[in-house]
C-alpha cells in the first residue's frame, strides 16, 4: 500500500505531516546547494582512500585517462583502431575543409580541426564512442560573428587573426572551466 492509498483510504483523506527540517546558516544551505548542483557524484570517490603516490597517479589517470589505458594497449588494438581512423579521416577531412570555407577560413585550417580535436580527445577523453571535430553551426556562427566586423575578402589577414583570437579564448574557457572544476570542489566539500 503506497502514500497515495493511504491518503484516500475509504473515501477518508488523511493527513500526513512532514517535519520541517531545522534551519541552517544560509552559507552551509549556498555551498551544499551549490556542490549538489554542480557535483552530484564524488569525483575522487575511486581514489580517496588511497595513501600518498598511489593516490597522485589514480588522480592524474582520472584526468587524463590515456595513463590508464595506454599500458595494456596491444597490436590487435591498434589495427581496429587504425582502421578505424581511416574510416572516419574519409568522412572528417572533406568535411573539416568544407566547414573552414563556410566559415570563410582557409581550408588548411579545416584540415588541423579534422585531427587535432580527436587526438587531444584520446588523451584527455573517457568515451569510448565519440565524435570531435567541427560542426556546421560553430562555422556560420564564426562566420556571421566576423563578417560583422570585418571582411573576409577585404582584410582575410586581420579575419584570419581574429577567427583564431576568438577560437583561442574559447578553447581557454572551455579548458578553465574544466580544469576549475574540481579545484572548486574541494573548496565547496
Amino acid at each position: 500500500m503506497g502514500n497515495t492509498d493511504a491518503a484516500y483510504m475509504a473515501g477518508v483523506e488523511l493527513a500526513h505531516r512532514v517535519p520541517i527540517p531545522p534551519p541552517r546558516p544560509f552559507i552551509d544551505t549556498f555551498l551544499s546547494n551549490l556542490k549538489e548542483t554542480f557535483y552530484p557524484d564524488d569525483p575522487f570517490r575511486q581514489f580517496k582512500q588511497e595513501k600518498g603516490g598511489r593516490r597522485v597517479i589514480r588522480a592524474l589517470q582520472y584526468f587524463l585517462p590515456i595513463l590508464e589505458w595506454a599500458p595494456n594497449y596491444t597490436l590487435s588494438f591498434f589495427r581496429a583502431d587504425l582502421i578505424a581512423g581511416i574510416t572516419i579521416a574519409s568522412l572528417a577531412i572533406p568535411q573539416g575543409i568544407s566547414y573552414a570555407k563556410l566559415a570563410n577560413l582557409p581550408p588548411i585550417l579545416g584540415l588541423y580541426s579534422s585531427f587535432v580535436p580527436p587526438l587531444v580527445y584520446a588523451m584527455m577523453g573517457s568515451s569510448r564512442d565519440v565524435a570531435v571535430g567541427t560542426v556546421a553551426v560553430a562555422s556560420l556562427l564564426m562566420a556571421s560573428m566576423l563578417g560583422k566586423s570585418v571582411s573576409a575578402k577585404e582584410e582575410p589577414t586581420l579575419y584570419l587573426h581574429l577567427a583564431l583570437t576568438a577560437t583561442f579564448f574559447a578553447g581557454v574557457l572551455q579548458a578553465a572551466l574544466g580544469l576549475l572544476r574540481y579545484p572548486v570542489y574541494i573548496i565547496i566539500k
